[in-house]
């Protein structure tokens, strides 16, 4: 029969024994830290590295000596494998962090909150590059830009692409084609296009997109998400460049509430509406309105603040809407380059330069496609024909 107080006692004597033993290990590999010195010329250390291992493999040897009184040699046995066991668990997990990038480790570290601070920090990050880009306009400038967007369209129009084909009413074709006007967004953003989805559903990627749709249109829900598509559809950039384009001046385009920023974005989308409008009509903008309206119809089913269904019927109008106005994928990528100008001449971005050749470059990849990068879908999709009036005789 067990002696429970014998047990007790003997586990006692060497708990204390080990503390003991540990302190004094402790207190010497303080003493030989303390001995080791960095040289900062050819002398040599007080102690080597060498001398240090040898300690710490006494100290070592010492601890398990302690413990072998303890425990039965069987036991001991089994610690031995359990701690070679745990040394190379702990090695296999040192080298896959090593081998993961730092994403991976604070997915690892923050589990689903890491969508919640990756929006964060991007947050932080596009707050910190506005600040940097602002830079005043001037009229330098507006022509430099005006030339950059005429040049960026010109390179859009020598692009090959296939000759528009009919589509038939109930065409599935359709469904197709209303995700590929989200095209240049999509691109942009390194988003799928093959599917309604633009990414995998995992919780980063999706608080990765309502934070963007929250941050860069204020729109907190599926309600704000609906108004912006209905506006976006039915009057967008096409009513505003319209309205632009038909003032005398641009103060009758201000108001009292408008401050000296206000004003001075008012002026310079005056001076865009005149410079273009003998050129391209209102519905010229339909590739910008209608484009930014399919990649929000995207993201509000990917968030489900909308339903597939509901937003394959978006789509299916969004879809005709462009293919009354517009008459190619070039076109369209045109008007795209024509409204993101308007917008940064209104939001007065001086960085407009390089949005518009992002815009072109992804234009680009689409219409041309690079090999083994699964790009081209706008050349793989001809644009719709429109459908003749009348009688053909």
């Amino acid at each position: 029969m067990f002696d429970l107080n014998e047990i007790r006692k003997r586990a006692q004597q060497a708990s204390e024994q080990a503390a003991d033993s540990m302190k004094k290990t402790l207190d010497k590999s303080q003493e030989i830290l303390d001995g080791i010195q960095v040289p900062d010329s050819e002398d040599s250390p007080s102690v080597s590295a060498a001398e240090a291992e040898e300690q710490i493999a006494a100290n070592t040897q010492r601890q398990v000596e302690i413990l072998g009184q303890m425990f039965p040699p069987d036991s001991m046995a089994q610690m031995a494998v359990n701690e070679e066991l745990l040394q190379k668990m702990v090695n296999d997990k040192v080298a896959e962090a090593t081998a993961s990038t730092a994403e991976g480790i604070m997915g690892q570290l923050f589990g689903e909150d890491m969508g919640v601070l990756a929006a964060a920090l991007e947050t932080l990050e596009l707050e910190d590059a506005e600040e940097e880009e602002e830079l005043s306009f001037s009229p330098e400038l507006e022509e430099s830009l005006y030339t950059t967007l005429e040049e960026a369209m010109a390179r859009i129009e020598a692009m090959p692409e296939p000759e528009p084909i009919p589509y038939q009413k109930d065409d599935i074709k359709w469904e197709r084609f209303g995700i590929l006007l989200s095209g240049i967004l999509s691109t942009l953003n390194s988003h799928n296009l093959d599917s309604m989805d633009v990414e995998e559903h995992i919780p980063v990627m999706e608080q990765k997109i309502v934070s963007l749709v929250r941050r860069s249109w204020g729109i907190d829900g599926r309600s704000d998400l609906l108004d912006i598509i209905r506006y976006l559809a039915q009057e967008g950039y096409i009513l505003r460049y319209q309205l632009y384009g038909e003032a005398s001046s641009p103060e009758e385009l201000m108001d009292e509430t408008m401050d000296e920023d206000d004003r001075a974005s008012a002026c310079r989308a005056w001076r865009f509406a005149q410079r273009y409008k003998s050129r391209y009509a209102p519905g010229f903008m339909a590739g910008w309105d209608v484009g930014r309206a399919a990649m929000l119809t995207r993201w509000g089913c990917y968030i489900g603040w909308l339903t597939e269904s509901e937003a394959v019927g978006i789509l299916w109008d969004l879809s005709h809407k462009a293919a009354e106005e517009l008459h190619s994928w070039r076109e369209f990528a045109q008007s795209y380059l024509f409204g993101g100008l308007m917008w940064k001449l209104l939001c007065g971005d001086s960085s407009a330069a390089s949005y518009l050749g992002y815009l072109a470059d992804a234009a680009t990849d689409l219409l041309t496609g690079k090999a083994g990068q699964g790009s081209g879908q706008w050349r793989d999709c001809p644009w719709p024909a429109q459908r003749k009036v009348g009688f053909t005789l």
